[in-house]
């Protein structure tokens, strides 16, 4: 589930020190370059966001947005960096690591998308899109049913209304049945 992350300047969800106040151009320069995104300007986007980052190089949000504009170009070395920026500028952003992780998992990094993820869910234990990316990349890339099962319930458990397609899966994994194991020819089974 790819999700957008937060606005840069969105409070954090554990309560660390509030964020310094942010120059009132900056947000408008951010606003801006945000609405471009939205309305499929990237190249606009991408503009704003760069200048943003040589002005205001504390600021995480325009890296992570960059980072978002360069992997939806497919240009994931760019897009991790960008990405592994913002993490380390908002590390409290549990937005910024589940983009990491989708970002790590895209470039076959598994183990560094499983810890971004982890990384997200520490800085917010109920942000559910972390908790089903790690549900998937357990169950597809690492081959962790078990722990896939118990993400998957886990996710259901803070989405309201609940997840069709997730329930499906859950019931998939409920139902599968253990690969067979090989028996070795002088072995006795």
């Amino acid at each position: 589930m790819d999700t957008p992350p937060a606005p840069a300047l969105a409070p954090a969800a554990a309560a660390p020190p509030a964020p310094p106040a942010v120059d009132p151009a900056a947000q408008r320069a951010f606003d801006d370059a945000r609405r471009q995104l939205v309305a499929g300007r990237a190249d606009l986007a991408q503009r704003g966001f760069e200048a943003l980052t040589r002005s205001h190089p504390e600021l995480p949000g325009p890296f992570a947005n960059l980072g978002l504009i360069a992997r939806q170009a497919g240009r994931l070395d760019e897009a991790a960096q960008a990405l592994e920026t913002a993490t380390r500028l908002g590390p409290t952003q549990a937005s910024y690591w589940n983009q990491l992780g989708i970002t790590y998992r895209q470039q076959g990094r598994f183990e560094q998308a499983r810890q971004a993820y982890e990384r997200a869910l520490q800085a917010r234990d109920d942000y559910a899109p972390a908790v089903l990316n790690l549900g998937i990349l357990h169950d597809l890339y690492l081959g962790n049913p078990t722990q896939a099962l118990g993400l998957y319930e886990r996710y259901l458990s803070l989405v309201p209304g609940g997840d069709a397609e997730v329930n499906k899966w859950v019931i998939d994994l409920k139902n599968r049945r253990p690969a067979p194991v090989a028996v070795h020819r002088k072995e006795q089974p």
